[in-house]
């Protein structure tokens, strides 16, 4: 080998020598454009650990949690009751979750159902011959429309039509009168109804106690009633009962256990640019985050929530 070469070759050595480490890649698992899931995992991309990085990727509440258990993500959002019936083996999941965690319970959410003044619908029992806009199957606001219909002694058949699509096309469906009812699950309040509140006057659909109870009892344990406030959107005077159930963040149980302590911190840390997304968690604590629901506490997580003075 000639001098140039050689010395050429030298010189690759050393600069390989010196290149940094390739960062561990992470896969999130998120959620629609248009809700909150979205722009709260590009926040937590801008936290990943020194020597992390976090690629976020679309899904749904359900989606999520079947690519966490296969392995296709390594963390991802989810709803409670979505998880609980992953865990449990039930409907739509196919056989019992064993590799998903419970990281943290960020807030509660709201399954909202808007319709315009002009349909004349009151209640759910209205929504029969009507036209309903809702998320792909996979998300669990769709799977929470089908439990409502259930609950009100009605399926998708009894509908004139139904469309499974965003957010941003619920609201143009509706605003072009090709939807009488769009549901979704998100916080309060939700940019979507706000958009579609710009152009049309809306009525948000209410589920009194007893229509939620015998959800409760007759479907998933984990649902619960919440209230969405008056005055959330315009022309709402009053406050409207809804269904809800819990957002967390989940992983995969194998993930390392220090990683996932090192993205709690950072979470926790930099808790305030979460709540400029979802307001929500404008006063979360420790407490509210390590909060049980029903799903097994990643390892990673009770480290860090014991660190915060909390025993799991």
């Amino acid at each position: 080998m000639n001098k140039t070469l050689l010395t050429l070759a030298l010189a690759g050595v050393g600069m390989a020598m010196t290149l940094p480490a390739q960062a561990q890649q992470l896969r999130l698992m998120t959620g629609p454009q248009g809700g909150s899931w979205y722009p709260l995992g590009g926040a937590i991309q801008g936290m990943a650990p020194d020597g992390v990085g976090i690629q976020v990727l679309p899904g749904g509440g359900v989606a999520n949690v079947q690519g966490v258990q296969n392995g296709a993500a390594d963390m991802g959002f989810a709803n409670s009751i979505s998880t609980v019936d992953a865990i449990k083996g039930r409907e739509p999941f196919e056989g019992e979750a064993d590799n998903v965690c419970n990281l943290a319970t960020l807030y509660p959410q709201y399954f909202q159902i808007v319709t315009t003044a002009s349909t004349g619908i009151e209640t759910v029992e209205d929504f029969a011959g009507k036209r309903l806009a809702t998320q792909p199957v996979g998300n669990t606001a769709e799977q929470v429309t089908r439990a409502v219909l259930q609950a009100a002694g009605l399926t998708y058949e009894d509908l004139a039509a139904v469309d499974y699509v965003s957010y941003s096309d619920g609201v143009s469906l509706m605003q072009d009168n090709n939807s009488d009812i769009f549901t979704l699950g998100t916080t309060v309040p939700a940019s979507a109804i706000m958009d579609l509140a710009n152009s049309s006057e809306i009525k948000i659909v209410p589920l009194d106690d007893a229509f939620i109870e015998k959800m409760k009892t007759e479907i998933n344990p984990g649902y619960t009633a919440v209230t969405i406030p008056a005055g959330s959107y315009p022309g709402q005077d009053e406050d409207v009962t809804a269904v809800g159930y819990a957002t967390h963040v989940i992983a995969r149980c194998d993930l390392d256990a220090g990683l996932v302590e090192g993205i709690l911190g950072k979470m926790w840390e930099n808790r305030q640019d979460l709540a400029a997304i979802a307001a929500a968690m404008k006063d979360i604590t420790v407490e509210e985050m390590s909060q049980d629901v029903g799903v097994p506490m990643h390892e990673g997580a009770k480290a860090f929530y014991k660190a915060n003075g909390i025993e799991m």
